[in-house]
């Protein structure tokens, strides 16, 4: 969705207030705080970083940050570099299977940050695949035969350019990540937060990030993970945090 789409979404289901994680761009804030502004809604600042903490993939939600600071943007421009070499790679992979696909069909989608779950939708388009996740499962996931990790940025100097940029560093789905001993290490760093209410995830699986929490006096955040088509299973703010919450992530909401 656009940030129109997605902001008159969101005040047509109910919500408050939002924050736009788009991964690793902040282009929805061009257009968003005045729609927001329009529909009544609380708009939070924020993105979704991808990282790497000792060979593991960690994404970092950074949360109510400067949006005209310079390392912010420097962060977004050296991920829209890994982004389209990645991809590159990956399609040049997918080509070898039989499974052509141009770079050029990938910027005719007119997205500012692309990946994978593009790919994944013109795979489908081509009817290379049958669904979005089988193009995950069989081909395009983390160590399925096209993936390519891309270049890693780590998790402590993404954490740092948060912090430099006046924002907020969090965990994003931690009930994803894997490898206890690394996770372990991972909440050693200097974290604000972790996103402890996840898509569709029950109580009984977020319990453990609470305590956590808790234990080390991070705030805590809920995101629904939504991405439109790419996952028609997931909705918008099927997780979710009260507005006081909402008020003590975001002290500077648009």
């Amino acid at each position: 969705m656009t940030p129109n789409q997605l902001l008159h979404h969101a005040k047509e289901i109910g919500l408050s207030g939002i924050c736009i994680t788009d991964h690793d761009t902040i282009e929805a804030y061009h257009t968003a705080p005045a729609i927001a502004k329009e529909l009544g809604l609380l708009l939070g600042i924020g993105a979704e970083f991808s990282s790497v903490f000792k060979t593991l993939s960690v994404h970092i939600l950074a949360y109510d940050f400067d949006l005209h600071n310079p390392a912010i943007k420097k962060l977004c421009e050296r991920h829209s570099v890994r982004r389209t070499e990645r991809n590159r790679a990956i399609l040049h992979n997918l080509s070898r299977l039989g499974m052509p696909i141009f770079e050029e069909e990938l910027l005719a989608m007119g997205e500012k940050s692309i990946g994978r779950p593009h790919i994944a939708f013109l795979m489908m388009q081509k009817k290379y695949v049958a669904s979005i996740r089988e193009a995950f499962n069989v081909y395009i996931g983390d160590g399925c035969p096209c993936y390519v990790p891309g270049e890693a940025i780590s998790s402590e100097e993404t954490i740092s350019i948060i912090h430099q940029g006046g924002g907020k560093a969090f965990i994003a789905h931690p009930h994803l990540l894997v490898h206890a001993n690394k996770i372990k290490l991972l909440l050693e760093l200097p974290f604000d937060g972790i996103e402890c209410h996840y898509a569709k995830f029950p109580p009984e699986k977020e319990k453990k990030w609470i305590k956590i929490a808790q234990e080390k006096n991070w705030l805590i955040s809920g995101g629904s993970d939504f991405h439109g088509t790419a996952k028609e299973y997931i909705q918008l703010g099927c997780s979710w945090v009260n507005e006081e919450t909402f008020h003590k992530i975001f002290q500077k909401p648009l």
